[in-house]
């Protein structure tokens, strides 16, 4: 019987072939087609008249996407079309996303260079007038330094330890309330801050206008920041390190000191850098509360200082060709300084991260 069913088989002599095989693009063809795409596009681009090259990278990113699902399509089928358009998706909008930062960094350098220098660093716009050339933004590094220390001092260790009760020990109404208020906080403008601080430290109690008073309105900005970066940083640790502390009778206290936080270090002083930044180019609570100044300040809790946001803003307000020159250079320290602090921050956490070999 067996023979019988072996004989009914159907014989043939030709190669079986894989099912799954099929046509593929070559590698270079995404390339390709982003090369093609662009010359069309500044081609309708000129056809059209448009003088925009902002016009003509939408149209070349446009044209990318469409011929991507055609050829692709048509190649390897409809399927694989989709895959390769949602790549095609994501590097048009990384495209389209670090373009305005690379322009904006090239500009930066390009005419901030031109004024930067020893002296520029080294002097203040003491006895000047706005209009004249020279000057400096000497005065304005110190007032940045220590507004921006003096706000980080007084956020990073409430809102590290906020982020503690939180992660460790909150539950109940009262971590609900925290962490509503924190995302309030997260949204506030930075002008409601600077009058926060304004009716409250200046108006109120008469403390006048110092670089103490900005620094207060600046922690009231970064404060959320740290409590919500450190909080997320504190939830990416394995509950198994806490277990196996409070296994060989740790007290809680200690788990979280010798093991939690060193193991999230590194993210929470991205976190804490990260607030960092974003306080260092606030002009607005500066500007009302620090109040400028063209002299030399080292004391932050008496008198008007500067600042280098509210420096550049100033600057530009001036309308010359030499108060555009400073600013534009004040602008570029500025993102050094923020480049440097994040240096920092990585050096720190590579020092301070756990180790993980033997």
């Amino acid at each position: 019987m067996s023979n019988s069913v072996m004989d009914k088989r159907p014989v043939t002599d030709a190669p079986q072939h894989s099912t799954l095989a099929h046509a593929r693009l070559p590698r270079w063809a995404p390339a390709g087609i982003a090369v093609g795409s662009v010359a069309l596009g500044c081609g309708a681009g000129l056809a059209a008249g448009w003088h925009s090259k902002v016009q003509w990278g939408l149209i070349s990113a446009i044209l990318f996407v469409l011929a991507t699902y055609a050829i692709t399509a048509r190649v390897e089928g409809r399927r694989q079309a989709r895959d390769r358009v949602a790549t095609s998706l994501v590097w048009v909008c990384f495209i389209l996303a670090i373009i305005p930062l690379v322009s904006l960094a090239w500009t930066t350098v390009v005419r901030g260079a031109k004024t930067l220098d020893g002296a520029f660093l080294g002097h203040s716009m003491a006895g000047l007038a706005n209009t004249d050339e020279g000057g400096g933004v000497y005065h304005a590094i110190i007032g940045t330094l220590e507004q921006v220390g003096i706000a980080t001092l007084i956020s990073a260790p409430i809102g590290l330890l906020t982020a503690i009760y939180l992660v460790e020990y909150g539950r109940g109404k009262l971590a609900k309330a925290v962490t509503f208020f924190v995302d309030v906080m997260t949204g506030i403008p930075s002008i409601v801050a600077g009058l926060f601080i304004l009716s409250t430290w200046v108006l109120t109690f008469d403390m006048g206008f110092s670089g103490f008073a900005g620094a207060l309105a600046l922690s009231i900005l970064m404060m959320p920041v740290v409590v919500r970066s450190t909080e997320e940083m504190l939830k990416l640790v394995p509950n198994e390190l806490r277990e196996a502390s409070l296994a060989l009778g740790v007290p809680k206290w200690r788990t979280i000191l010798k093991v939690v936080l060193p193991t999230a270090v590194g993210g929470i002083t991205t976190g804490v850098m990260l607030a960092v930044a974003r306080i260092a180019g606030e002009t607005a609570p500066v500007l009302l509360l620090v109040f400028g100044n063209a002299f030399i300040n080292n004391d932050p809790f008496n008198g008007a200082q500067s600042s280098l946001p509210l420096y550049v803003f100033e600057q530009y307000r001036i309308g010359t060709d030499a108060s555009f020159d400073r600013a534009w250079a004040a602008a570029l320290v500025l993102i050094a300084f923020v480049m440097i602090l994040n240096l920092v921050a990585r050096g720190i956490a590579r020092w301070k991260a756990p180790k993980t070999g033997r």
